[in-house]
């Protein structure tokens, strides 16, 4: 993402945790590095992170916080959960700052291809600030409402990954029991209504016992349980993401943690039989 900003034009200043990572970047892409966080936003007109847990993310803001510059917008594309978004919004605008949480969908590959979907929670003059400037990386954005409810929309999307994964876990399954290879199982349906990015992505790779890329279980347990928490806050049953989730588990307990998570396919084995 970063290097889309530097490919169109922007002055980009890069910070990651870990050190290598960056220096990789810089001998990719003109721009510069950065060794703290505080460094890295002091001048910063612009400030996108992207990290992990909500608890990564709180230690992240609390840097931001000590030398951005008032009128600094903050964009982040961190799956957290909506309370911490706001949290931070308020924190944000305390500090003269402007805040913005921009949940991602894509993963790695739509990443490096500039072809993410983001979903923002802000009040419409920074969305229509940071929006162009968000172009160089993604495919669609949409103005989902305060900040917060771009969090929201990213669960609601987790959810419909976590019931497109086990129907078609199920018919992987099938498919294959009854001979018919994923190549033939895609271009049939597709364009139908059983259709998915997903279906088209991952069958082949699913069918043929394949995890090591991709969105991977650990993740996406984190994203589940927040998904389950926000739901019970609101009082919604989920009990199709309750029993992905317990999959996944399982999944996590047989050493598939760091597997794509098309690893559903695999609940389906004996135990301890891949």
């Amino acid at each position: 993402m970063a290097g889309h900003l530097a490919r169109h034009g922007f002055t980009v200043t890069v910070y990651n945790r870990t050190t290598t990572v960056a220096d990789r970047w810089l001998s990719e892409y003109t721009g510069a590095k950065a060794d703290t966080p505080e460094a890295a936003v002091a001048s910063a007109d612009l400030v996108f992170t992207c990290v992990g847990k909500d608890s990564d993310v709180r230690d992240m803001y609390r840097s931001i916080f000590l030398s951005a510059k008032p009128g600094t917008l903050l964009v982040d594309h961190t799956t957290t959960s909506p309370s911490l978004a706001r949290t931070l919004g308020i924190e944000a605008r305390n500090k003269g700052l402007q805040f913005m949480d921009a949940p991602l969908s894509g993963g790695q590959v739509g990443a490096e291809q500039g072809q993410l979907t983001i979903m923002a929670g802000a009040d419409q003059a920074t969305f229509d600030t940071v929006s162009p400037v968000m172009d160089s990386y993604a495919k669609a954005i949409t103005h989902v409402g305060d900040i917060g409810q771009g969090q929201v929309l990213k669960m609601i999307n987790q959810v419909c990954i976590a019931g497109t994964l086990q129907g078609l876990s199920e018919a992987w399954m099938l498919a294959k029991a009854s001979n018919i290879q994923a190549e033939v199982l895609v271009d049939a349906l597709q364009h139908g209504a059983a259709g998915s990015w997903q279906m088209v992505n991952r069958s082949a790779t699913a069918m043929d016992n394949s995890f090591d890329f991709g969105f991977a279980v650990d993740w996406m347990r984190k994203d589940l349980a927040i998904c389950l928490q926000e739901a019970k806050k609101l009082g919604v049953a989920l009990p199709l993401v309750q029993q992905v989730d317990q999959h996944y588990k399982n999944l996590q307990d047989r050493g598939y943690a760091r597997a794509d998570t098309s690893v559903l396919i695999k609940q389906f084995d004996q135990e301890n039989t891949d």
